[in-house]
């Protein structure tokens, strides 16, 4: 039940993206035709990176909630981990296409910039908006562990900066009248841009290879394990890796030789429980070993089963 309101909350969340960014990328793209900034169009062109970013956020968390099925054993988690590295190669292009138009700017001079207060006006709306939507994506994001929709986020997030620093950009022309400052700041927004788009790599690409869960959560696995050590001998080859918004986690633990398989099955998921419980949506899989033997602890009642948590 919970795993099925959080789908419908990822949804809608998308949803709101898709909308947002399309009311925006219309409003831009009229104002920077009329103004003829090229800060403003390039604001123009990082929303509509936006709001293609925005659409495969909300293809993958619908797509990344299907249950496993005969093709997919371990579900479709990692299609949030792949959108997130789309939505980075899209952020990269945009602001190389910004950089290179406000490079031609340079070269060719730039011509006067007619409306600057209708191009302020909507660069102040755009950073309200964009503020208040990446807000909601990163509240849904942190409640349902979801990779593509905190890409999203980071993606308005980015924006809610670069259209604070063009609106900063068009009151310095208005206050000096340099229209070169416009391509200037053109240029700032997109090494902005670029910034974001790295940081959104290393969160969404690196869990393609597998990396291991971050250290806090690595922590909290091993305080459980430690929290029942005195009805085990040891564990080890702990390895842990992330599929979108789901945690794999798998571990040998090695118990007294002469413990009945029910008792060490019970030890087994009582650790498997209290891991899940203060990390949701994780799956653990763990091999039980017997004790070689000749160890202190293998002389201990080993039928005594753990208290439950």
């Amino acid at each position: 039940m919970v795993s099925a309101e959080h789908d419908l909350l990822k949804r809608r969340a998308a949803r709101l993206s898709v909308a947002s960014n399309a009311t925006l990328v219309v409003a831009k793209l009229a104002v920077g035709m009329i103004t003829g900034s090229v800060s403003v169009l390039s604001e123009a062109v990082h929303s509509g990176v936006d709001l293609v970013a925005a659409g495969i956020a909300w293809y993958s968390v619908r797509e990344s909630g299907k249950p496993a099925d005969e093709d997919h054993h371990y579900g479709h988690g990692k299609i949030e981990n792949v959108a997130g590295t789309i939505e980075a190669v899209l952020i990269f292009g945009a602001a190389f296409y910004i950089i290179w138009e406000a490079v031609q700017k340079l070269r060719t001079g730039v011509v006067e910039i007619e409306g600057l207060g209708l191009g302020a006006a909507v660069m102040a709306v755009s950073a309200v908006a964009n503020y208040l939507v990446s807000r909601h994506l990163l509240n849904v994001a942190a409640a349902t562990d979801s990779v593509a929709l905190e890409a999203d986020a980071m993606h308005l997030r980015t924006d809610v900066y670069t259209s604070a620093g063009v609106l900063g950009g068009l009151v310095a022309i208005k206050i000096t009248g340099i229209p070169m400052l416009d391509p200037i700041v053109a240029i700032v927004v997109a090494l902005m841009i670029i910034k974001a788009a790295w940081d959104l790599t290393r969160s969404a690409f690196f869990h393609i290879l597998d990396v291991k869960l971050p250290e806090e959560e690595e922590a909290v696995i091993h305080d459980v394990l430690e929290h029942y050590r005195e009805h085990l001998i040891e564990y080890h080859k702990l390895r842990t890796r992330k599929s979108g918004h789901l945690r794999y986690v798998d571990t040998h633990l090695v118990v007294p030789r002469q413990m009945t398989v029910e008792a060490a099955h019970t030890v087994s998921h009582e650790i498997t429980a209290e891991i899940e419980r203060r990390l949701p949506y994780s799956h653990i899989l763990v091999h039980l070993e017997p004790c070689p033997g000749g160890c202190e602890r293998c002389t201990v009642d080993c039928h005594k089963l753990p208290a439950k948590v």
